[in-house]
């Protein structure tokens, strides 16, 4: 098989999960980008991968390319986006929020938001839920 063709095949195999629940986790954050914009759904303008997984507690890394969005959503918990990479700029309420890298925010269960990325981005979500709506 060429190299062209193995490289293809390799990306287009689904990716294996990783520990999501164990009591200590560490990532290269950086590699982790770097392995998204491998895969083609990268190609599409987005890829995202879950990291962390407990029942109230998440964090999500998402890629987007410039001028990708991700339209109105919320969150059942608390967030926080923190641009890792490139510039984001979110919409809340009336509210524009220039997230550059290394820049946070964080936002209230529910609020509704949408996500623009002005560059190639990537950023972690934080997602964390009361104890009792974990449960249901």
């Amino acid at each position: 098989m060429s190299d062209s063709l193995k490289q293809t095949a390799s990306s287009a195999a689904i990716r294996s999960p990783g520990p999501l629940e164990s009591p200590i986790l560490s990532f290269d954050l950086n590699a982790e980008i770097e392995r998204l914009r491998g895969e083609n759904a990268w190609h599409g303008g987005r890829n995202s991968k879950t990291l962390v997984k407990h029942p109230d507690f998440r964090v999500v890394l998402t890629v987007l390319k410039s001028n990708a969005r991700l339209h109105e959503h919320k969150a059942a918990g608390r967030i926080s986006v923190q641009a890792i990479a490139g510039h984001i700029r979110m919409h809340v309420q009336d509210k524009v929020i220039d997230l550059p890298a290394g820049h946070m925010l964080a936002l209230e269960r529910a609020l509704p938001h949408d996500v623009e990325a002005l560059d190639d981005s990537a950023f972690l979500l934080t997602i964390a839920w009361p104890e009792d709506a974990a449960k249901v």
